[in-house]
């Protein structure tokens, strides 16, 4: 995702006075400004950490809705509508079949030793912001017994 699209996004909310919009899409520029800024890349803003903030945006706020109570509806909904503006700019993730494919094409030597943790290693940089860490997580286990 490149951060121009978000700043369009945001602009096009502005215009059509979507202010639930704007503010969820305000709220991601935010905190890729925040990462970039604690990176020391605030003026080259790359697209894999546009990506990684998100995606970490995303699994918050997915965390918001599922400790939300129920009989806080308005809270909820309110959760759900940013969930679904913010997933509009997520990257799409591999599933658990390409996942474990890739892993037996590409990391076949070091899944021959079993070691749940040698392979996380090796495996994380490879797909971080590419698939979700739980599925990568469950796939290995799959694959070490």
């Amino acid at each position: 995702m490149e951060f121009e699209k978000l700043q369009k996004g945001m602009v096009a909310a502005m215009k059509a006075k979507d202010k639930e919009r704007k503010a969820a899409i305000s709220s991601i520029i935010s905190a890729v400004k925040k990462v970039a800024i604690d990176e020391g890349c605030r003026d080259n803003i790359t697209s894999d950490l546009v990506d990684r903030v998100i995606l970490k945006e995303l699994k918050t706020v997915k965390e918001q809705i599922d400790t939300c109570p129920d009989e806080r509806a308005e809270l909820k909904a309110e959760y759900q509508f940013r969930y679904d503006v913010i997933n509009e700019y997520a990257p799409s993730l591999m599933s658990a079949e390409e996942v474990k494919t890739f892993l037996l094409d590409k990391f076949a030597d070091v899944l021959a030793t079993k070691n749940k943790g040698q392979i996380m290693k090796a495996v994380m940089p490879e797909l971080k912001g590419k698939a979700d860490g739980k599925v990568i997580n469950q796939i290995v286990a799959e694959l070490c017994r």
